[in-house]
């Protein structure tokens, strides 16, 4: 079995058109309800994120990934992610900054709202729209499931 990926992030933040992006899936964006399994990649829903709740099950599934893409969306005004979130998981943790294309992006206030969850981890700019940032995510991620 093949070392797995899991995807965390606020409602709307850009996480399920991040993973259509990896896969170049050009199906339109939809919601996602539940845990959600694609070939080396865990999408978890919003809620998850955002609600102190659902904590335990980010935990739990944490055990299944190999890696965790923390996603903050470039236009949000707030971060999502509690101070020192990362340090949850027993897996490193990578942050991917969504909507870099948007007018009203802000990439760098992104970064430092990831910065107060993840610390000093890697930080990918990424628009699944024009595909910035994309094919080096990939590539990165590519490297950590084959091992």
């Amino acid at each position: 079995m093949s070392k797995r990926v899991m995807i965390i992030g606020a409602i709307e933040a850009g996480k399920s058109s991040l993973v259509r992006a990896l896969f170049n899936d050009e199906q339109p964006a939809r919601k996602t309800q539940a845990l959600e399994y694609r070939d080396w990649l865990i999408d978890t829903p919003g809620e998850y994120s955002e609600n102190p709740m659902f904590y335990r099950t980010l935990m739990a599934t944490s055990l299944e990934a190999s890696i965790i893409l923390m996603v903050q969306d470039a236009t949000r005004e707030r971060n999502y992610f509690p101070p020192g979130f990362s340090q949850g998981f027993p897996q490193p943790c990578v942050g991917v900054i969504t909507k870099i294309d948007h007018p009203d992006a802000d990439p760098d206030k992104a970064e430092a709202f990831l910065r107060q969850s993840l610390g000093d981890g890697a930080v990918y700019r990424t628009s699944s729209l024009t595909g910035d940032g994309v094919d080096e995510l990939r590539a990165f991620l590519e490297k950590i499931v084959q091992q």
